[in-house]
């Protein structure tokens, strides 16, 4: 196998704020953002991992800084040293004796942490010629579970559960797999519903969005809740009582304030609400929960839920009716598939967050991995779905229907135009002159 020879960072922004792409009751004026890696190795030419971490702007430099930091654990590694053990390979990321008082696991370094391990599974996925969905599918139960640190979340999911949940499905992942090749993975749009568009923009979208055949859109709320209602009944007038409607207010509220906004958006049936509160407050969560479960409305977070510990807990105190994992906020695909098995076992629907530049091209590996070899269904599953940057990817999402079609090209489906990377690098590219 290769040699890591190299590891480069590079501080990508595109100017959204521009026209309040991503815009919410908390990001109001977001630039969509990476730290952009590359693995460079001697293997054959062109042969390289990408990976990055999505950020909303300023501050990127920051974690282009703390990618440097780690650079030093990957540099002259052979692929081969990093694959056969991967839970150690991971440790050794967030577990620097001196690097890891930064976190531990968890902000910068932990954004870090997951564009440098995304990068090693894309590289991996190239080498072996799979897409990292399709790697993730053939790779035995045994394998995936020695790719995971179950430090820390033993008491709820330990190396016997995984494998037990891995094996059930193992006979049948193959199937699965043939069925998304030909149906795709069902997903929702938040593209018609961000804060700082125009009533008339949301009308249009959400009409171009149903010709399309979507069937599940989220609105942004939380800044007003009189704004909120108009907004919420012009979706509701646009898309009808049989398509569902979630509402995202992005950790604006107090817990009581959560409660009390929510109650006054029950009449338009929303399935869930979104990181209602601070998504460190895991019993903050837990009493929205219980307060909303009889208005019919579910409880989702996870894009800022720091790392599979948060995620534990959230799941025991019964906090989320939806877990929302990040492939950046985690730390890369590893801690990752953690997530998806503790959900597994507490029977909670994974549907991740994707609103991002290049979320959407990660969280499609992951959920069809997730239908393959753990959950086996799609039922209360979706993966979010924004219409923005795609163009600057050499294999970028392709939707129909308001399904994901399956990556097929090797990797992760994550590397940049050169071009992209060129015009959009900060401060020097064209973009910023």
């Amino acid at each position: 196998m290769p040699t890591i020879t190299d590891l480069t960072v590079r501080d990508i922004r595109f100017p959204t704020s521009k026209t309040l792409d991503g815009s919410d009751a908390v990001n109001v004026d977001p630039d969509y953002s990476a730290a952009y890696v590359v693995l460079k190795t001697d293997g054959p030419k062109g042969l390289e991992g990408h990976g990055l971490t999505f950020t909303c702007g300023r501050g990127t430099e920051v974690v282009c800084a703390a990618v440097k930091a780690l650079r030093y654990l990957v540099v002259g590694k052979k692929l081969e040293e990093l694959t056969s053990g991967m839970a150690s390979f991971w440790r050794s990321l967030t577990c620097e004796s001196q690097i890891r008082w930064l976190g531990p696991e968890k902000g910068v370094l932990h954004l870090a942490t997951g564009a440098i391990v995304n990068a090693v599974w894309d590289l991996w996925a190239k080498h072996e010629g799979k897409p990292v969905w399709r790697l993730l599918v053939d790779l035995t139960p045994e394998q995936l579970v020695n790719a995971i640190d179950f430090r820390y979340i033993t008491d709820a999911l330990t190396k016997e559960d995984a494998l037990a949940i891995l094996r059930a499905n193992a006979s049948t992942k193959q199937q699965r797999a043939a069925e998304l090749m030909e149906k795709g993975y069902p997903a929702y749009t938040t593209s018609a519903g961000w804060l700082g568009y125009s009533d008339e923009k949301v009308r249009r979208l959400c009409r171009e969005a149903i010709a399309q055949g979507w069937t599940h859109f989220k609105i942004k709320v939380g800044r007003d809740v009189a704004d909120d209602i108009r907004r919420c009944r012009i979706i509701r007038e646009e898309i009808g009582w049989e398509r569902k409607l979630m509402t995202d207010a992005n950790q604006y509220w107090d817990v009581g304030e959560a409660i009390a906004h929510m109650k006054l958006l029950a009449e338009f049936k929303p399935w869930w609400i979104e990181e209602p509160t601070s998504p460190d407050d895991v019993l903050g969560h837990a009493a929205v929960a219980q307060a909303l479960a009889p208005y019919g409305i579910g409880v989702a977070t996870g894009e800022h839920c720091q790392n599979r510990v948060v995620f534990k807990q959230l799941m025991q105190a019964k906090a989320i009716r939806f877990c929302q994992i990040d492939s950046c906020r985690l730390g890369g695909v590893n801690e990752v598939l953690s997530v998806y098995l503790m959900a597994k076992k507490f029977g909670v629907p994974v549907c991740p967050h994707a609103g991002g530049v290049g979320l959407c091209e990660y969280v499609q590996h992951l959920q069809m991995w997730d239908y393959c070899c753990v959950s086996a269904s799609t039922q209360d599953r979706l993966v979010e779905y924004v219409d923005h940057l795609h163009e600057h990817f050499e294999d970028p999402v392709r939707m129909r229907n308001g399904h994901y079609l399956p990556p097929v090209q090797p990797g992760y489906s994550i590397q940049m135009k050169p071009a992209s990377l060129n015009e959009y690098e900060f401060p020097s590219g064209k973009a910023w002159q």
